[in-house]
């Protein structure tokens, strides 16, 4: 006899996005497994359930999961992180597995997650998209990420930290050229914002980001249209050349105006 790990998801602002099952899981379980259980605390405070609460993040992981694993032996206990769905840029995989592999039943609660709210309020396909999570906080590799999407006609979802925003937009820019993004701040919450536009547009709109942000970045264009691209800054490129143009005009003129790529933009002029 085992009990169940209910993988619980929770609201990401509003409280009121809860769903009834999620409310009733968390008020029958024996343990609640938390990330950070004094904002869990809160939420089942809110809803009136005072049930024992254990951390379990990233630091703790290791020493923690044979304990959550024999409380599952023993009755019911929710996975629940600060806000979404655990496991998505959250810890819990971990604890996941190793109750699948004691023969425990683990039942995901779906409910609120940044990642498709954020896609529904884009504007933009989510029939295929691709989820990056945080990117690296160094400037070089977290270019080297988004270069390897530089072809890719998926949707590209990314969360950021305010004060990494303008330079994770900017590196986007270098490594995928002026795309169309969505950037949304504080999703559910009371300074709830959508902002659509170019990648130039929203590093003017966002000069001191404050607040939690997901960025929706539009896919590659078909080869076709790239291809018909590179014909055209080739061209203006050795017409910026002829003019005087200094390398670095050049390159950010055609940068903006075509959607591309610095490096590709830089590529060109040296070919040109």
């Amino acid at each position: 006899m085992t009990g169940t790990l209910y993988v619980v998801a929770t609201p990401i602002g509003n409280l009121e996005d809860l769903t009834l099952r999620a409310s009733r899981v968390l008020g029958e379980v024996s343990l609640v497994v938390a990330e950070d259980t004094r904002h869990t605390r809160k939420l089942l405070s809110h809803l009136g359930i005072h049930k024992r609460l254990l951390s379990y993040n990233d630091h703790n992981a290791a020493q923690r999961t044979p304990l959550v694993l024999r409380a599952i032996r023993k009755g019911d206990v929710a996975l629940v992180s600060d806000a979404g769905v655990p496991l998505v840029s959250d810890p819990g995989a971990s604890l996941v597995k190793a109750a699948a592999e004691q023969g425990s039943p683990v039942v995901p609660i779906p409910g609120p997650s940044a990642v498709t709210a954020a896609l529904a309020a884009s504007g933009m396909s989510a029939d295929a998209f691709h989820f990056l999570g945080f990117t690296p906080r160094a400037r070089k590799p977290r270019r080297g990420v988004f270069e390897s999407y530089s072809s890719r006609q998926e949707t590209l979802v990314v969360f950021e930290a305010p004060h990494r925003l303008r330079a994770m937009l900017e590196d986007l820019r270098d490594a995928l050229g002026d795309r169309e993004v969505a950037v949304c701040r504080e999703l559910t919450k009371l300074h709830e914002e959508v902002f659509r536009g170019s990648v130039t547009r929203a590093l003017g709109h966002f000069e001191i980001p404050r607040g939690e942000f997901v960025v929706v970045v539009a896919g590659a264009a078909e080869a076709t249209a790239v291809a018909v691209d590179s014909a055209a800054v080739s061209a203006t490129l050795a017409q910026l050349k002829r003019a005087g143009s200094t390398r670095r005009d050049a390159v950010e003129l055609v940068t903006e105006a075509y959607g591309i790529s610095k490096r590709e933009s830089y590529r060109i002029w040296l070919e040109t």
